[in-house]
């Protein structure tokens, strides 16, 4: 959703001055530029998100929703301590929701809707405490990892239950970020990236009743759910070594198309547009291009060093 608002929030290596203090929020209005309202806080501001109707601020233990027109309090949700400023909100007015960390020893997950200021659900989603959370656009389903980095998982927000479980390997790997496809209907895809470097997609695409049926079966009745997940078709597709590994990156789907079968009602491919950004200053965007046969390719359509790019601007204005 498209907000007139923009958002300016200090880090900690401004605290020298207080017009910096990373405990002041700042709202400026994106049509002309002009600041609209400073608000400051007793500790320090850990997340930021925004649509049309709410605003929503995340503190260590302490998470505020806010009129986004009036800028008056709504609601005050005490959290557990939550030290990353983990959260993920769904702009979508209809399905708005805002899932914060429930617990810090297990990777459980409040999801409270912030349009009708309540509390949904509390979701079990992992044993291990949570490391990623993402929203799709709205509201429907919600993506969680945890601290194990092995398996992500997707539930029906509207139902708390799980729909989807992917494997992301078998060794433990830091997960830093999870992004669904932009669309509105169903996700289409959830991309993952992580410490090892690599890029992940998975596929929302398949025939749920199929999986299941598998999971509903004696054998994965009886399994518990950390084997039972591998059952799970993965449909994953991988970019390796787009990041050196280690170093943290965020990545966004910023569109998805899929091109029919002229002889059937089914999708023949599925292309998509995925941007990648890293803490060491690099920008990239990829096309992967999915066919029927769950065959894929990566395509690096541009990359640049944002770093660079700053510095050449800072050097012009000087000369």
């Amino acid at each position: 959703m498209v907000s007139k608002y923009s958002i300016q929030t200090p880090d900690d290596s401004a605290t020298n001055e207080p017009s910096l203090s990373p405990r002041r929020l700042c709202l400026f209005d994106t049509k002309t530029n002009a600041p609209l309202r400073e608000m400051t806080f007793l500790t320090s501001i850990l997340a930021v998100r925004l649509n049309r109707k709410r605003l929503v601020v995340v503190l260590k233990e302490k998470t505020y929703i806010y009129d986004s027109n009036s800028l008056a309090i709504l609601d005050t949700i005490d959290t557990v301590p939550n030290l990353k400023g983990l959260c993920a909100f769904s702009p979508s007015l209809d399905g708005c929701f805002l899932a914060l960390p429930a617990s810090t020893t297990k990777g459980s997950v409040l999801v409270y809707n912030v349009m009708e200021l309540q509390s949904h659900c509390e979701i079990d989603a992992h044993l291990s405490p949570l490391a990623a959370i993402a929203l799709s656009s709205n509201g429907t389903y919600i993506a969680t990892a945890s601290e194990q980095g092995t398996i992500i998982r997707v539930h029906l927000v509207s139902e708390a239950t799980k729909s989807y479980s992917f494997r992301r390997g078998t060794y433990p790997s830091n997960i830093f970020s999870l992004s669904f496809a932009p669309s509105l209907q169903l996700p289409d895809i959830l991309a993952a990236t992580s410490s090892s470097g690599s890029v992940h997609i998975f596929s929302l695409g398949f025939d749920t009743n199929q999986r299941s049926k598998k999971s509903s079966s004696f054998l994965g009745s009886i399994l518990p759910d950390s084997v039972n997940d591998a059952l799970d078709p993965a449909n994953h597709h991988v970019l390796h070594n787009a990041v050196s590994a280690g170093v943290r990156s965020y990545t966004v789907v910023r569109k998805v198309d899929k091109v029919a079968d002229s002889s059937s009602s089914e999708f023949a491919s599925c292309r998509a547009v995925i941007s990648l950004i890293t803490y060491n200053g690099y920008f990239q965007e990829y096309t992967l291009s999915i066919n029927n046969q769950n065959e894929s390719s990566w395509s690096l359509e541009r990359e640049f060093n944002l770093l660079s790019f700053h510095d050449r601007n800072l050097a012009a204005r000087h000369l």
